[in-house]
C-alpha cells in the first residue's frame, strides 16, 4: 500500500482557503498514486482555529468534507477538523473518508492543558479507541497528537488489531517548554511504537507559525522494524512510502508483543485500580 503525508501550514482565520489547500494536496497525492493520505491535526482549521470555534465547527457529514473525498476518488484521506457533535458538543476530530463517504472518525481523547496548550477549554474529550479495516490486511489505528503520549491508548489500538498506526499532530517547538525537545520526543516515540508493536507508523505535523507557536514539520513514515522510510523537513511537502504487509509479519513473528499481551490481567488490574481509587464510570456513547 502506498501511503502519503501532506505537511503544510493552515490558516486559522480562513476556513475556505484551507479547503482549497486540501484540494491541491489531494490532487498531488492522487497524481502520485497514494492510496492512504494522512493530513495534520486540525488541518482544516489550523491549530488556533479553536479561537473561532463557533464559526469553524462542522458536522461530520458536512458537504465540504464529502466533496474532498469525492475529489480523492478511491484514495483514503484523513483530514482534521472541529466537529460539532450532538447537543452542541465540540471535538478535535480526524475523519477517515473514502469514495465520497465518511467511514469512521477519531475524536481526540487526551486534551493537553499544559505549557502553551489549553485544548480542554475548547473541546470535549473523545471516549473510544477504535480501529478500521482498510482491507483484509491493513487495520487502521488512528490517534491524535497527545493521544500518543498515553501509551495505554496505543496498546489498546494494537490489541484491537491495528496494523497501521496513524498520528496527525500539531507540534510546536515552544508548546511544552524550553527543556522539552518536541522534535526529538516525537522521533523517539514513533520509532518506539513501531518497534514495540511491529507495525508501520505515520506522524503528520504542520509547518509555519501560528500565534506564539512555531511548527517544525518533521512528518515521518516508519516501518515495523523502526526503519525510517520517509522524513519531511520544515517546509510544506508531500512524503510517500510503500508499506508491505510481509514486513509486518516478519516483525511480529520476531517480537510478538501483541501476541503475548495478557488482556485478562490488564483488565483485572485496571478494574482493581479503579475500584481502589473510586474513579467514576463516565463512559457513554454520544
Amino acid at each position: 500500500m502506498k501511503v502519503g503525508i501532506a505537511q503544510f501550514a493552515s490558516d486559522p482565520d480562513d476556513l475556505d482557503a484551507n479547503f482549497e489547500l486540501h484540494k491541491d494536496w489531494i490532487t498531488q497525492a492522487r497524481r502520485e498514486g497514494v492510496e492512504f493520505l494522512l493530513l495534520p491535526e486540525l488541518s482544516l482549521t489550523g491549530h488556533y482555529g479553536a479561537l473561532r470555534l463557533l464559526d469553524f465547527a462542522m458536522p461530520r457529514t458536512d458537504p465540504r468534507l464529502i466533496a474532498l473525498s469525492q475529489l480523492a476518488g478511491d484514495m483514503i484521506i484523513c483530514p482534521g477538523f472541529i466537529e460539532e457533535g450532538p447537543a452542541a458538543q465540540f471535538y478535535n476530530t480526524t475523519a477517515v473518508l473514502r469514495a465520497g463517504e465518511l467511514v469512521t472518525l477519531h475524536r481526540k481523547i487526551n486534551l493537553p492543558n499544559y505549557g502553551k496548550l489549553d485544548e480542554g477549554k475548547h473541546y470535549a474529550s473523545g471516549r473510544f479507541v477504535d480501529t478500521w479495516a482498510i482491507d483484509e490486511q491493513w487495520q487502521l489505528g488512528l490517534l491524535i497528537c497527545a493521544d500518543a503520549w498515553n501509551p495505554a491508548l496505543v496498546h489498546l489500538a494494537c490489541l484491537h488489531g491495528a496494523t497501521l498506526l496513524a498520528c496527525p499532530v500539531s507540534s510546536g517547538i515552544e508548546a511544552v517548554g524550553e527543556e522539552f525537545d518536541n522534535p526529538a520526543g516525537w522521533a523517539r516515540t514513533m520509532k518506539f511504537y513501531s518497534v514495540m508493536y511491529g507495525l508501520p507508523s505515520m506522524m503528520a505535523n504542520r509547518t509555519g507559525r501560528e500565534g506564539d507557536l512555531t511548527f517544525w514539520g518533521g512528518s515521518r513514515i516508519i516501518d515495523p522494524f523502526g526503519k525510517l522510510l520517509a522524513l519531511a523537513g520544515s517546509e510544506p511537502e508531500l512524503i510517500t512510502a510503500t508499506l508491505t504487509y510481509d514486513t509486518l509479519r516478519r516483525a511480529r513473528y520476531a517480537l510478538p508483543t501483541v501476541r503475548d499481551s495478557n488482556i485478562a490481567l490488564i483488565h483485572r488490574e485496571t478494574t482493581r485500580l479503579i475500584d481502589s481509587l473510586g474513579v467514576p464510570d463516565v463512559v457513554r456513547r454520544p
